[in-house]
């Protein structure tokens, strides 16, 4: 076979493949946009032309011909169908078609169509030259029927692309758009001119065979859009070439073949590469668009933390200004409830006493939620201040115990302080480690049932001291243990029956990891008691600091 004299066949065969690759880059795409979907039908009947072109050049039996040229104009009226459709949705994901075209438009072309494949259209071959192929055919009554439905749709489809092109977008949308327009356009006025003003009106059909080659500018003006303009990136294009390059190679070797073996091996070979490309390029797509998705989404969640972060300084500034303006008449109610119950402004009787104890009991726990708060934007501006000295912590358990006790007392809880030592020297801020010890032991009563006892152990451990809190309460489960240090959170176990607010413990935290310790809560299951502990160096700083704000929470010991 002479590789020269079958370059139509090169040509159809590389048209083709091209063809079929770009209308399934496009569908994958978007599979669920109605413009892909179209664009992939228009583009699996412009294929089917070209193929039944080439048939049609390839035979000598006249009968046989008539039919394939029959079959020729069949997929011309879906073309022009389809590239009307086309470019009437075209750029949307969804369109609702109108009635003209659902129930006049649609049942003409298909009505046409049908009547390409009878003598209405194509009567009959009336000359044939000596190899055998078609030099002219008398065309049926109904050829102008063709002709208007075809030329019009085509009409139609490049004033609506040349509509939209004036109307919409911005100018980076509109030259991708001028683009395949002129493509469009070159390749059907090569497809009106060869395909029908010559076989229908100059009954010269030497042109029909190479009608798929005429689809060429139409293919290379896309093409050239797509990277002009990134529409669908450097991995996505760098792939559609390495296929285009393997099929054009193995559709050489077809074209090469000197016997019909060889033939058929490397037509298979051609159309599986063809097939495995067209699922390369897809899976290509679909990598490139997750990691444009993903970059969107960093991009997106930078902005959003951005503004997180400044909410959160507002938060903390509100918090603070708020709090220090809460505490000062809370002060006040409770100086005055103090001399009332006292009798500095007259007698008060037992009721009123009651009456009173229980204001300032309530007076009390805001003043604590108020302290809880300020400690909390102190510690996020940044603005808490550490006096470290020597201290003794024995003497600062036992005042927590006594000033706890009359808490204790309405449930019947025994406080108890076991120490090791009768001393326990350490560099801290007495004020601090007193509030995490405090919050332990007053969590602890809270959280007992009545009779019980809850035990305080001071022990040295590793350079250190360690203070244990110990109850047979609530207990706690691993979720619990998890996340009981950080900000807000509560025990669901415990959320009906008691009030708080899930600050205490974060506090103590921030407090002891400011002193180079470290807190832990313990426990062997709900309803099983807990354990709660820090444990702080000896030799901690001995100068006024000011913490800095410690970015990780919830870590256990």
């Amino acid at each position: 076979m002479d590789i020269f004299s079958n370059l139509d066949l090169f040509s159809v065969g590389f048209t083709v493949a091209a063809t079929l690759i770009l209308g399934f880059v496009v569908f994958y795409n978007n599979r669920k946009s109605i413009t892909n979907r179209i664009f992939l039908t228009f583009v699996v009947v412009v294929s089917l032309w070209g193929v039944v072109n080439y048939v049609f050049y390839t035979l000598t039996d006249s009968n046989a011909a008539l039919w394939i040229l029959r079959l020729v104009m069949f997929f011309a009226v879906w073309q022009a169908f389809f590239i009307y459709s086309f470019f009437l949705v075209f750029p949307r994901e969804k369109y609702d078609f109108s009635r003209l075209y659902k129930i006049i438009l649609f049942p003409l072309v298909l009505i046409t169509s049908f009547l390409t494949l009878s003598p209405l259209i194509l009567h009959h071959v009336a000359e044939v030259d000596k190899a055998g192929v078609i030099t002219k055919v008398v065309n049926g009554p109904l050829i102008p029927l063709f002709g208007m439905v075809s030329v019009g749709l085509v009409a139609a489809a490049l004033f609506l692309l040349f509509k939209k092109i004036i109307k919409g977008g911005s100018s980076i949308q509109k030259r991708p758009l001028g683009i395949i327009l002129f493509g469009t356009f070159v390749t059907f006025l090569l497809v009106i001119t060869f395909n029908f003003v010559f076989p229908a009106i100059l009954n010269n059909s030497n042109f029909i065979p190479l009608g798929s080659v005429f689809f060429f500018p139409f293919i290379v003006c896309t093409a050239y859009a797509t990277i002009k303009h990134r529409v669908l990136g450097v991995k996505v294009i760098s792939t559609e070439i390495l296929i285009f390059g393997l099929t054009a190679a193995i559709l050489f070797e077809v074209v090469a073949s000197n016997n019909l073996l060889a033939l058929f091996y490397r037509a298979s070979l051609f159309l599986l590469v063809l097939s495995v490309g067209i699922l390369l390029i897809k899976s290509v797509r679909n990598e490139v668009q997750q990691r444009e998705q993903l970059t969107r989404l960093s991009k997106s969640l930078k902005h959003a933390n951005t503004k997180l972060k400044e909410l959160d300084e507002l938060k903390t500034e509100f918090m603070s200004i708020a709090s220090h303006q809460l505490r000062t008449p809370l002060s006040i109610i409770k100086g005055y409830t103090s001399l009332m119950e006292e009798g500095a402004y007259g007698g008060v009787s037992k009721e009123e006493k009651k009456i009173l104890h229980n204001i300032d009991i309530s007076n009390e726990r805001l003043i604590k939620l108020v302290d809880e708060f300020l400690n909390i934007s102190r510690i996020e501006q940044g603005r808490i201040k550490y006096s470290f000295a020597e201290m003794d912590a024995v003497p600062m358990a036992e005042g927590v115990i006594a000033e706890l006790k009359e808490k204790a007392a309405p449930q019947h809880v025994k406080l108890s302080l076991r120490a090791e030592e009768k001393f326990f020297k350490v560099a801290a801020d007495e004020e601090k480690l007193r509030h995490c010890l405090y919050n332990f032991v007053d969590n602890a009563i809270k959280y007992s049932p009545d009779n019980e006892e809850v035990i305080i152990y001071l022990e040295k451990k590793n350079s250190g001291i360690a203070a244990r809190v110990c109850d047979k309460g609530v207990g706690l489960d691993k979720d619990d243990i998890k996340n009981l240090f950080q900000k807000f959170y509560r025990s669901p176990h415990v959320l009906r029956d008691y009030q708080g607010t899930g600050l205490g413990l974060f506090v103590v935290k921030q407090f002891i990891e400011a002193h180079g310790g470290r807190v832990w809560a313990k426990s062997k299951g709900i309803g099983k008691g807990s354990e709660f502990g820090f444990w702080i160096p000896l030799r901690g700083k001995s100068e006024r600091v000011t913490s800095e704000r410690v970015k990780s929470e919830g870590e256990g010991v």
